[in-house]
């Protein structure tokens, strides 16, 4: 799905598995906006389902992230932005409808690919000291990659391997349509 530039306001969901750079790539196509002077609001969805404790039947609490992002969405677009770049993991089809319901706009979604090897390079710097959370990660990285790999929930894929986080951005945003 391509997102054409309108005055239509819209949404990119940049999904991937744990280490993939989805946060880092969304602020960066943020940063891009900005100086495109694109209104616009960056909303990472891991901070939206921190709270404890979470629901046994909802161990990522999507049901709370969903909730907030719909108050966020809401408010962003009310004070003007019509982009809205979101950063997170989709792992269903079904999710991504609640999302698309969450949000109140048209949403596209581009899925981050990176080597495993690489992804667990990223994680063990970024969980140094951390062991149990290391290791959780580690193992996470490749079993929700074959998750997307089956879900098949994304638009297109955009490979972040050795590339800076201001070209990959750029790449996504160009792909969406919004550059």
């Amino acid at each position: 799905m391509r997102l054409e530039s309108s005055d239509h306001p819209t949404a990119l969901l940049i999904t991937g598995t744990v280490g993939a750079g989805k946060t880092s790539v969304a602020a960066a196509a943020g940063s891009i906006l900005a100086e495109a002077r694109v209104p616009h609001a960056v909303i990472d969805l891991d901070a939206l389902s921190q709270s404890w404790p979470t629901p046994p039947d909802d161990p990522f609490n999507l049901a709370m992230e969903l909730r907030n992002l719909e108050s966020l969405a809401r408010n962003y677009l009310s004070a003007g932005a019509c982009r809205l770049v979101l950063s997170g993991v989709v792992e269903a089809t079904a999710e991504r409808a609640r999302y698309r319901a969450a949000l109140g706009v048209e949403l596209c979604v581009c899925r981050l690919r990176a080597d495993l090897a690489e992804l667990h390079r990223r994680l063990r710097i970024r969980h140094a000291g951390a062991d149990p959370e290391m290791r959780w990660h580690l193992d996470r990285a490749g079993q929700l990659d074959q998750i997307l790999d089956q879900s098949a929930v994304d638009d297109f894929e955009v490979i972040s391997d050795g590339r800076t986080l201001t070209d990959i951005a750029a790449d996504v945003l160009t792909r969406t349509g919004w550059l």
